[in-house]
């Protein structure tokens, strides 16, 4: 249901473009507009370009990234904001700060259940998923790539691990943060907590 889920949202996005005139709001619907990897793509593009990997950006760069992933924002509009973001006035924005506020907002009831899909998988309890995790949770013999043998069950996993990994540090562990943030993507496509909590219950067996 995720392609549906995503093609929704991209129309949603697109139509709620028109009617918000709050630059922070046009800037997530833009991401939103790409489909539930849209912000992580923009991550992607920012990561890049953070060559000290100071995670932090200067306007110069945020600009530049924004360009670099064909966001229509002017340069009044890009200004407005980055003095929203670099609320300390240095002149720069953290990164990670950047993106859980990008990140559509969630009810507490949606954080929840997602982290229940969350402590299901780390079977550890150490707050990371690893594909040791996953053995025994999740079942790899069903993937195609796996049945053809393309692939073993260990590929299986990284792959799965992979679509909520961070584009930009795919390491094959998953934080909490980076599992939220796959969701805050999903949860934006759908309308309703029932429904969300319904489509997790169904997708991990909780």
């Amino acid at each position: 249901g995720t392609a549906r889920h995503d093609r929704e949202m991209a129309i949603q996005a697109k139509r709620n473009l028109s009617k918000t005139t709050d630059p922070v709001e046009r800037l997530r619907l833009q991401c939103l507009a790409r489909g539930s990897a849209g912000i992580k793509g923009l991550s992607r593009v920012f990561r890049i370009m953070d060559d000290d990997n100071s995670r932090t950006l200067d306007f110069k760069e945020f600009v530049k990234g924004l360009n670099d992933y064909a966001m229509m924002i002017d340069k009044e509009e890009a200004q407005e904001i980055f003095r929203i973001f670099d609320k300390d006035g240095s002149g720069t924005i953290d990164f990670d700060e950047f993106l859980v506020t990008l990140r559509p907002p969630m009810s507490n009831a949606r954080k929840e259940i997602i982290m229940q899909a969350f402590r299901k998988l780390d079977k550890t309890g150490d707050g990371v998923i690893t594909i040791e995790d996953l053995r025994g949770v999740y079942n790899a013999k069903h993937h195609p790539k796996y049945q053809n043998g393309d692939w073993t069950e260990d590929q299986v996993f990284r792959a799965f691990l992979d679509n909520f990994d961070s584009p930009y540090d795919k390491d094959g562990k998953v934080t909490t943060e980076e599992f939220m943030n796959y969701y805050a993507g999903v949860s934006a496509s759908i309308d309703t907590d029932v429904y969300f909590i319904i489509m997790m219950k169904n997708a991990w067996k909780l």
